[in-house]
């Protein structure tokens, strides 16, 4: 019998179809008395097996398939197209499996085309090693009449592991199709084992064996330390609050120490498991620590993982719930839960622990914006009309009304509002402050709507008195939260614009909002606040103008060869296969173990950034333990195809992120490690990265300079230029784009820039990280206004929005895409991730995490569409065809009376028309 190869996979997409090809032989099928495989009470380890999800979870063999509901209301798929007898469906089961158990097959089929006689049909089992040839494994086979089900049955064990084994159905003759209503897959025998394998269950079942302890600590154990069982601690003052017992893990003197069972074999890759345990802390004194649930996972290839799952702050006094989600990407060879995270001495103590598959996050509804007064300020007795009336002092300062501020609206509320009503010219004076949150007040609890993104506006000022810089804030007090709505940092008599934004998600009891942050003694002053809904949509129009004009050029298709009587009946039609602007993800290791990962990043991106893997602390962890293994294999998956990659980063600024051993250093050494850094890292990467992001985050912190001295900033830039000439070396920070961070606001950026630029640093790029919330188009691009005087090329490098709604995180999204893309000095923008589960922040996926894409990433998708331009039309008299396209690569297809051509041309930036000759 002829086997598949590799190349012959389909990718993973249902095929639904209004397709009735089989509509009457099938209905006769379907009226037969043969019913469905028996139920039993072991879980099928098949995922859709009956086909109520389409194909999903199937692969198809060189052929198509679809699924039809019949009109009792039971699905089946039809399997056609098939060339070859052992083309079929399929499904990878390599994680639902283990040695040693016995597993039943019973299925329900049919076939279709047959002309006369019967068919037979197989169950096959395909078994991969990795150091021998590929098995095939005979299941069970039955003979199928046409317009009839049969049953189909067989079992099966393996007494060793494979690499992967794939179940399928094969066998009718090319050209009859193959009708497959519901498989299952039980486990009737599970093997003794239990405590690393068994079979895995896919439903909602606890996969934890023993998650009571009713069977005392069986299948648990000690990671690094002590194990008890108990009914009660502490005279009785800790008893279990489910169940009749619980587990401590003591004498611990690691953090990592813990208690921990092992699940090999009870979970599979690309799906979602979510952890809920019962845990507290006990003795040493400690009242609270941080209590973490981790994943170490063990690869074929002996790779090490650990992945965090949940963590919760514990205490002494109660026990409290700890919850988190993971997903493996790959297939490991050994997993392990365990518990871990209070300081040495601290015992962990876990009532009860459960493990499942995740039930699928219900789809978001679109917010109400139904009368909502958009540009209406919510602010009472903004302009002081009515004295303080609204206002209200927070503390025990003095508010009084005075004359002299500006009449003007900020800039940036001005490009919100448009055309405007002057300001009253009034302010108020803030007096008495003896604390930094002393400030006018307002309560706006029943003026803010959820989901509602607002623009905050200010102009303010301080009195005399002040030791230096101040930062003055608007902050909301919300259910005694503090949110930012808005930062500038004053240090002169004149008046500033404070500019913001903010967004509730939750109902709120109380919303406070004020003006704060001088030093106590000095006097603030608080003009024309406003506080008003944006429609961003609104600002998308002009948005899409600008775009046009700056990432668009004029074509000119000139045709020879072709006498002017045939211009007419030419037609000609232009494709964009390819927009040239720069649209990248960060990936990681554990990502491209994933085929629906890799497939999304080869579709829908053109460049990549490693999250962790090209740090310092990821390539050395200890001196001289180099691991460059990780960011090799996703250089390669990159190169391979032709992605290109920012190197990020050499060094990073921050305290918190710098290893041990490099803190342990004298002066002399940390010299010597950081050129060694330096060499082993551009030297090894030559030409390979396009940029690197020299020192991350120095406007937020000072490790090297604290330790090296000024000059050290520019002399990484200097030598990293020296290493690799090729490489763009960039700046980069966070919080530069929406006004809420005093530290890294454009103006200080600037600043930045220009001292490393002074030093002698051949800075070629600014990095702008993008991790905003509630963001707004006239704030985001003041930001980029201001820095675009640099001229530099700015990027966006870990760009993330985040809303529990999906349809506004897709308007999130939209904002700051559709800002990059209309903005000149935007050169190239990275996501920093797209898939839930392996983002920095909750809430910010375009995929969730079994491989669904939601409302953001559907938004994501049909803005791209949006950014290729398609033309169709005639050649004109003059023997041309004429029209204006986003740069990048096109396919043109010209058809004349006699003849069908076919070009391919690159459009890129220049002033010039682009005029491409064809020859017909």
């Amino acid at each position: 019998m002829k086997r598949f190869s590799a190349c012959c996979f389909t990718s993973r997409i249902s095929k639904f179809h209004s397709h009735w090809k089989h509509n009457q032989s099938q209905s006769q099928i379907m009226a037969g008395n043969i019913s469905g495989p028996s139920g039993s009470k072991a879980a099928n380890i098949l995922l859709n097996h009956d086909f109520s999800s389409g194909l999903n979870y199937w692969h198809l063999n060189c052929c198509t398939g679809y699924v039809i509901s019949a009109e009792t209301g039971v699905n089946y798929a039809v399997i056609t197209n098939r060339k070859e007898c052992w083309q079929g469906l399929e499904q990878d089961i390599t994680d639902r499996i283990a040695i040693g158990s016995t597993y039943t097959v019973s299925a329900c089929v049919g076939v279709s085309g047959l002309s006369q006689g019967s068919s037979d049909v197989l169950a096959t089992l395909k078994l991969e090693y990795r150091d021998s040839a590929t098995s095939y494994l005979f299941i069970g086979r039955t003979s199928v009449n046409k317009d009839s089900w049969e049953k189909l049955e067989g079992t099966f064990s393996l007494s060793t592991m494979p690499n992967r084994a794939v179940f399928y159905l094969e066998g009718p003759a090319p050209g009859v199709d193959l009708l497959i209503r519901s498989v299952e897959i039980n486990c009737s025998t599970p093997n003794n084992n239990t405590t690393s394998t068994g079979c895995v269950s896919t439903g909602d079942d606890n996969i934890i064996i023993n998650p009571q302890f009713d069977d005392g600590l069986n299948n648990w154990s000690g990671r690094g330390c002590k194990i008890i069982l108990h009914d009660s601690m502490n005279d009785g003052k800790i008893v279990p609050k489910s169940g009749k017992f619980f587990a401590s893990a003591t004498e611990r003197t690691q953090n990592w120490n813990g208690i921990q069972q092992e699940i090999t074999g009870r979970v599979q890759r690309k799906l979602a498991y979510e952890v809920t345990a019962l845990v507290r802390i006990f003795g040493n004194n400690v009242s609270t620590a941080d209590v973490r649930a981790t994943l170490w996972v063990q690869t074929p290839d002996l790779r090490e993982q650990y992945i965090g799952i949940a963590n919760v702050q514990a205490t002494d006094k109660d026990w409290v719930t700890m919850q988190g989600k993971f997903l493996l990407n790959g297939s490991p060879s050994k997993v392990v839960l365990y518990l871990e995270g209070p300081p040495p001495g601290t015992d962990i103590l876990l009532n009860t622990l459960i493990l499942k598959h995740a039930a699928k996050t219900p789809p978001s509804t679109p917010p109400d914006v139904k009368n909502v007064a958009f540009g209406v300020n919510i602010i009472e007795n903004s302009n002081l009309a009515d004295g303080t009336n609204g206002w209200f002092p927070l503390g025990n300062c003095t508010l009084s009304v005075k004359t002299g501020s500006p009449h003007i609206i900020p800039p940036m509320a001005r490009d919100s509002l448009g055309p405007h009503e002057l300001l009253s010219g009034h302010y108020i004076l803030v007096t008495n402050r003896t604390q930094t949150w002393m400030g006018p007040a307002q309560i706006i609890t029943d003026k803010v709507k959820l989901f509602m993104t607002y623009q905050v506006s200010a102009w303010v000022r301080i009195g005399s008195g002040s030791a230096g810089p101040q930062n003055v804030n608007v902050a909301l007090g919300v259910d005694n939260q503090w949110v930012n709505g808005g930062q500038t940092e004053v240090s002169d008599d004149m008046w500033h614009e404070i500019g913001g934004s903010f967004r509730i998600e939750k109902q709120p009891s109380k919303v406070m909002v004020y003006v704060q942050g001088p030093a106590s003694g000095v006097d603030l002053m608080v003009a024309g606040l406003q506080i008003f809904p944006v429609d961003r949509h609104a600002r998308f129009r002009y948005l899409k103008i600008q775009t046009d004009k700056i990432r668009k050029g004029d074509v000119i298709l000139k045709f020879s060869g072709l006498d002017s009587g045939s211009y007419a009946n030419t037609s000609v039609q232009v494709r964009q296969t390819q927009n040239d602007f720069p649209i990248g993800s960060c990936i990681s290791r554990t990502n491209i173990d994933n085929e629906d990962f890799v497939n999304f990043i080869v579709k829908h991106f053109n460049w990549a950034v490693f999250g962790n893997e090209l740090k310092w602390y990821w390539t050395e962890p200890q001196q001289g333990n180099f691991n460059y293994k990780d960011a090799d294999d996703l250089l390669s998956l990159c190169q391979k195809h032709k992605i290109q990659t920012r190197g990020h980063c050499i060094f990073w600024e921050v305290d918190g992120t710098v290893q041990q051993w490099v803190k342990s250093l004298n002066k002399n050494d940390l010299m010597a490690a950081v050129q060694n850094r330096l060499n082993g890292l551009l030297t090894r990467y030559k030409g390979k990265f396009s940029h690197y992001d020299v020192n991350n985050e120095m406007l937020h912190g000072s490790f090297y300079r604290d330790r090296l001295g000024k000059d050290i900033r520019a002399n990484m830039f200097k030598t990293a230029n020296q290493l690799d000439p090729s490489a763009t070396l960039f700046v980069n920070d966070y919080h530069v784009e929406d006004g809420c961070d005093t530290r890294s606001c454009p103006d200080k950026y600037i600043h930045h820039i220009l001292d490393l630029q002074e030093q002698g640093a051949p800075v070629g790029g600014i990095g702008i990280q993008g991790h905003i919330d509630s963001p707004l188009g006239p704030i985001v691009c003041s930001s980029l206004d201001k820095l675009g005087i640099l001229g530099l090329p700015i990027w966006f490098t870990e760009l993330d929005v985040s809303s529990i709604n999906e349809y506004v995180r897709a308007d999130d999204l939209e904002v700051m895409l559709r800002e990059a893309m209309a903005h000149p000095a935007v050169e190239g923008i990275m996501l920093w991730g797209f898939w839930e589960l392996f983002m920095s922040r909750d809430n910010s996926h375009l995929v969730n995490a079994e491989g669904d894409i939601n409302e953001a990433g559907k938004r994501f998708l049909a803005l791209k569409q949006e950014w290729l331009s398609h033309s169709r039309g005639h050649v004109d008299e003059q023997g041309q065809y004429n029209f204006r396209g986003f740069h990048g690569t096109y396919n043109v297809q010209v058809v004349t009376p006699s003849k069908k051509i076919s070009k391919t041309f690159v459009l890129d930036k220049g002033d010039s028309p682009l005029v491409v000759s064809i020859d017909l």
